[in-house]
């Protein structure tokens, strides 16, 4: 994280009361850099409870959180023209009430799904994410969603508030959760068999209809854990992995895209190596790495099995191996040199240029969520679901969590790509191919 640093006067004193400041990380830098109305940068969570929370106790509850982690209570300071950084203000307090209750109505969930797809939070007001707390009537207990401003803050980041906001409703403490355990080194795999400069395939459009609206559309999806035999030399990440590359090669494979059966595969996977305790470091914390897979590969009547322990061996390499966020390049293009518009411009040039090379997909998987997410009467956390953007060139995510046994799945699209059908197809192809990966069936 970075270091705060305080405002200077005139003469290089610092104004008394001023905000703190914390130039923006380079992850934070790049979002920035191409921001876009048409598909913002949220992340949304669904946090879904059995019961009803009581709404003068959960804000007070989640005032607490954002009190513990103040690096959550930041916005864009202005700038000048020729500013060579972003900043953030560190505001000590939020600036408006990040906490709503919608009325109960029908469809409350859906609207509140779609406004967290279709409005990012703004930037200049601390801090950059939203809380509704959606009820419906008829259906019992509630669902928290939250909607991140991804400039700013990722999933895991926001999970953690969450998870400080239930220790404070329900009136306990929960021993911290230890850190995810990497591998200290691992040997090396040889070159990927989708290289860096291989043209990934790209996802074949689907039907999005005659007039799509601009933004990203989603089908949430609960499925068992796929199995594992005890010792395998695989984990349900890599199970995950797998499942998505032979949906997107059978996808391509039934619209014939282009490349659909000669060009690799690249699948973008983020890694967080940050503690899961009251000490994780908030913000955009994950550093994001690439899983190739041969255009053979993902073939149909692939051997699975094999396929398992080809991804592992990748997955655990890239893991163990240590690179910056968004790789090297990312730290030179946001260097202070040239001033931020000077900065911006080139980087989203650099970004169309680039399109072609981008990976075909991106996998987000939290994994078991590490927190009981225990809001006292209002019970513990049955379903976590949470989603990445899925803007262009891309168009397509797939991110999981799993929690009570169960997997949770999002898949999360570009309405200028794909129709909500395809949704639905994308969706029968990832549940059967990833039963395929089950130790039941290998």
């Amino acid at each position: 994280m970075a270091t705060t640093q305080h405002p200077r006067a005139r003469g290089g004193m610092s104004r008394p009361g001023a905000p703190a400041r914390v130039p923006f990380p380079v992850v934070d830098e790049v979002a920035r850099h191409c921001a876009q109305d048409t598909e913002p940068n949220t992340v949304h969570i669904e946090i879904h409870l059995p019961g009803r929370v009581d709404e003068a106790r959960l804000r007070s509850a989640f005032a607490e959180a954002l009190a513990r982690h103040p690096r959550a209570l930041m916005r864009e300071r202005p700038r000048t023209p020729f500013a060579r950084r972003y900043e953030w203000e560190l505001t000590g307090s939020p600036d408006t009430d990040p906490v709503s209750f919608p009325p109960s109505a029908p469809g409350a969930l859906a609207r509140a799904r779609a406004r967290a797809l279709d409005e990012a939070p703004p930037l200049t007001a601390s801090p950059p994410l939203r809380l509704a707390v959606v009820e419906e009537p008829g259906a019992a207990g509630c669902v928290l969603l939250f909607t991140v401003h991804h400039t700013a803050l990722d999933g895991p980041a926001c999970m953690r508030l969450a998870a400080t906001a239930a220790e404070v409703y329900g009136a306990h403490r929960t021993p911290p959760a230890p850190a995810p355990a990497r591998p200290t080194s691992e040997p090396s795999v040889g070159e990927s068999p989708a290289a860096p400069l291989a043209r990934p395939t790209r996802i074949a459009a689907g039907s999005p209809g005659p007039s799509p609206v601009p933004g990203n559309a989603m089908l949430l999806v609960e499925l068992p854990v796929p199995k594992r035999e005890s010792g395998a030399p695989y984990t349900v990440n890599d199970q995950l992995m797998v499942a998505t590359a032979l949906t997107v090669a059978d996808w391509n494979r039934e619209r014939g895209g282009p490349g659909a059966d000669r060009r690799p595969l690249r699948i973008t996977m983020p890694v967080d190596d940050r503690t899961r305790g009251p000490e994780m470091p908030i913000g955009n914390g994950t550093r994001l790495v690439e899983v190739g897979f041969a255009a053979s590969e993902p073939a149909r009547g692939a051997d699975i099995p094999a396929l398992l322990r080809a991804t592992a061996e990748r997955t655990r390499a890239l893991k163990a191996c240590p690179r910056p966020p968004l790789g090297r390049s990312a730290s030179l293009l946001t260097a202070p040199l040239l001033p931020v518009a000077a900065r911006a411009a080139l980087t989203r040039g650099l970004r169309v240029l680039a399109g072609p090379w981008t990976s075909t997909t991106l996998l987000s998987n939290i994994g078991r969520v590490p927190y009981p997410l225990d809001f006292g009467e209002a019970g513990r956390a049955t379903a976590v679901w949470f989603s990445a953007p899925a803007r262009m060139p891309r168009g397509l995510t797939f991110t999981t969590a799993s929690t009570g046994g169960r997997l949770h799945l999002t898949l999360r699209w570009s309405r200028t790509l794909l129709g909500d059908e395809d949704g639905v197809r994308l969706r029968e192809l990832f549940t059967r191919h990833l039963a395929s990966t089950s130790s039941e069936t290998v």
